[in-house]
């Protein structure tokens, strides 16, 4: 496929973006989309729109995202070289339980035929592997009416950003049972950082962001990055977007006095500039090695096997009904019905598609998303890649999904042509 956008489809794609984001019916305050092949190059990139609705600063490629479950697959990365180093496996059980004694006594939360809750045992042991996959039996309490229903009064906040709220939950199945999303990866952070004594942030950026050229994606945004960052929205009844409290105030804050120590989220704590986010897609494209730097993050046989269906037999059906617990954090889905027979799979932290796109992506290329309406993809067959960023909630916004696809396809067809 060739490598370089025609002219006529990136003025299409901007104009796409910026009928979105421009008056007089404003869907989406401000939207950044880049594209990315396997050379590292940005074959299309362009910030629409203002930070927040009705502010005079525009939206840039500097503007900074909370990027939420997009920390995702960088948290991933860091237990691949890991695994690769043979500090860590991904099915050693005792090893998991070793490092996280809280991971050997955890219990599953249970409804009982009285309608009442219980703590029983877990009949088998997490490992790595089922963190990554989110089948170990962790949840979220915003996505599963169970966690949040159990932990009432008091509730739980998935976004404080502190340990107890998000660790320190029980598990909602047994493990290996089902895929179900959770907190696998903010476990997953969590044993990075005990096997190697260095924090989270320390380690992405020693092992993975600065070897990828990467200065603007932290757990911790710097005065600059927080001077760039994008406001929070939210629709209210009639719809219309408002400006609201960012949901994820915890690393923004100063830390506290004698806060020596802040905890890194793995699952979901990262901000950052989706254009160097982009860096970290090619470089999963160029099988394991970064085009733009040299440096390699991955060996290619890990990054084939993070690409591997690892849930075969447990496809995900995108048509199933999922609740939603918290209707101001996500979406019920299916947002649009689709057919029942229509499946993903999942690699080792993302979603992988079982058949080529409408938009032209290739059946086994992988994406994944963030709360906040920010989408990824990574088409190894075709060596392109791209994330599209917004900062709406709930997640699930159809203006940003649709813009997002609509991007896409105008990037395949361009590129094809």
């Amino acid at each position: 496929m060739p490598t370089a956008l025609n002219p006529e489809a990136e003025a299409t794609a901007r104009a796409e973006i910026d009928s979105k984001t421009s008056d007089p019916s404003i869907r989406i305050p401000g939207l950044v989309y880049c594209a990315v092949n396997k050379d590292g190059e940005i074959i299309f990139s362009h910030a629409s729109g203002k930070t927040g609705l009705g502010n005079k600063t525009p939206m840039t490629l500097d503007t900074t995202f909370w990027i939420a479950s997009c920390t995702k697959l960088i948290t991933s990365i860091a237990v691949m070289q890991l695994v690769e180093q043979g500090k860590l496996s991904l099915d050693d059980s005792s090893q998991i339980e070793a490092l996280a004694p809280e991971l050997r006594d955890v219990q599953v939360l249970e409804r009982t035929p009285e309608g009442d809750f219980r703590l029983v045992e877990k009949n088998r042991p997490i490992t790595m592997r089922m963190l990554l996959t989110h089948t170990s039996g962790f949840g979220y309490a915003f996505e599963d009416p169970r966690l949040s229903e159990w932990s009432r009064p008091v509730g739980i906040d998935d976004f404080s950003g502190h340990e107890s709220d998000v660790l320190h939950l029980p598990l909602v199945n047994q493990p290996g049972s089902r895929f179900q999303y959770g907190v696998g990866l903010d476990w997953a952070g969590a044993l990075v950082e005990r096997i190697t004594g260095l924090s989270l942030e320390d380690y992405f950026q020693s092992f993975i962001l600065r070897p990828l050229g990467i200065e603007n994606i932290s757990f911790f945004p710097n005065a600059q990055m927080k001077a760039d960052l994008a406001y929070m929205h939210q629709p209210g009844k009639d719809g219309e977007l408002s400006i609201r409290d960012h949901v994820f105030r915890y690393p923004l804050l100063p830390p506290k006095a004698g806060e020596e120590k802040r905890f890194c989220m793995g699952g979901a704590g990262c901000f950052g500039k989706p254009v160097e986010y982009c860096r970290i897609i090619a470089m999963l494209l160029n099988d394991g090695t970064s085009p733009n730097t040299g440096a390699q993050i991955l060996k290619p046989e890990t990054v084939k096997e993070m690409f591997t269906d690892q849930i075969p037999d447990m496809p995900r059906h995108c048509n199933e009904y999922t609740p939603a617990a918290k209707p101001s954090l996500t979406s019920t889905f299916p947002l649009v019905p689709c057919a029942d027979d229509l499946t993903e799979g999942w690699g080792l932290s993302f979603s992988l598609s079982h058949h080529k796109s409408p938009t032209g992506s290739a059946a086994g290329s992988a994406s994944w998303s963030g709360l906040a309406n920010l989408f990824w993809f990574a088409d190894r067959q075709n060596g392109i890649g791209g994330m599209a960023a917004a900062q709406i909630l709930p997640f699930g916004d159809l203006e940003v999904m649709g813009c997002s696809e609509r991007v896409q396809k105008i990037i395949y067809d361009g590129l094809g042509n």
